[in-house]
């Protein structure tokens, strides 16, 4: 049994780590614009709720952002097929989304931002020693000028993402960083060493969990609550400053969670996307999940 849990966990940590530091293409050409089932868009490296429609969800790809549709379907938005990677909205400004990643010809974006919901970006920056690549980078609630990205190391921007600095060493094996809702100075990661907290703007840090567990994604809402996804554990959550984590939701199966959004208008309407491609939905605060429509 035990040879068994450790083959799963193997396993579930290389798939993980691989759709977050990877991205493969999607299969298929696509065109802007273009309305596929959502099962056919595949390699999703984030997601965002839709604050003018919640009932529609934002999906950053491997080629290009897509929107999903009532009827099970998604719509191309973005005017390129480039791979978009920390995609993050702001929060500071509805319609509006922060991203790095690669355009579709290889090579590194910068951070860019985009203010007509996901369709046309621009670079704002290429971050320090860059152009980057951010894999994950958010946006503090607390300080919507405040960004958080990791590119080798933790880079900070104080000014929208105009300018950045380095701000730290990362913890060992990032797959994820969540800027604090209540506080501009405090960033959490998930890490393959568990969940981590910084508390000086990302110079040092420190377990943010007594359980040692892998941790694939973590997330912050303004409000305060903390997301995150322990390898064996399930979904956790808590609230700021506390760190007293309770299992909100475990039956996953073998899957992990990779990538998280939470409705800002219905704090217990929450999404999540799996290692394995699958985008779930939440109506009671993740206690239960089931497949979005596709």
């Amino acid at each position: 049994m035990i040879d068994v849990q450790r083959r799963l966990f193997v396993r579930t940590l290389a798939t993980a780590a691989g759709t977050l530091l990877l991205g493969v293409a999607l299969a298929g050409p696509v065109r802007a614009t273009e309305t596929v089932k959502l099962s056919e868009v595949s390699h999703l490296h984030g997601i965002a709720v839709d604050v003018t429609d919640p009932s529609r969800l934002y999906l950053a790809s491997h080629h290009g952002v897509w929107l999903t549709n009532p009827d099970g379907t998604a719509t191309q938005v973005s005017d390129n097929r480039n791979d978009y990677m920390g995609f993050t909205p702001n929060p500071a400004r509805p319609g509006s989304f922060f991203a790095s990643g690669h355009p579709e010809r290889g090579g590194n974006l910068g951070v860019l931002s985009s203010s007509d919901g996901a369709r046309t970006w621009r670079q704002v920056s290429a971050g320090v020693n860059g152009p980057v690549d951010f894999h994950s980078m958010d946006v503090s609630a607390a300080d919507p000028n405040i960004l958080y990205g990791h590119y080798g190391s933790i880079q900070v921007s104080r000014d929208g993402g105009k300018t950045w600095e380095m701000a730290g060493k990362p913890p060992a094996d990032i797959f994820d960083l969540a800027a604090s809702g209540k506080d501009p100075d405090t960033v959490y990661a998930a890490t393959r060493g568990g969940l981590m907290i910084s508390r000086d703007a990302g110079r040092t840090w420190q377990a943010a969990s007594m359980v040692q567990r892998p941790a694939t994604m973590v997330a912050t809402a303004a409000n305060g609550t903390v997301y995150a996804f322990q390898v064996g554990v399930g979904l956790l959550r808590t609230t700021e400053p506390s760190l007293a984590w309770q299992t909100v939701g475990s039956d996953f199966g073998e899957s992990v969670l990779l990538h998280f959004a939470a409705d800002p208008s219905d704090p217990e309407r929450l999404y999540a996307v799996t290692d394995k491609n699958t985008i779930l939905a939440s109506r009671d605060g993740g206690k239960t999940w089931e497949p979005l429509q596709s």
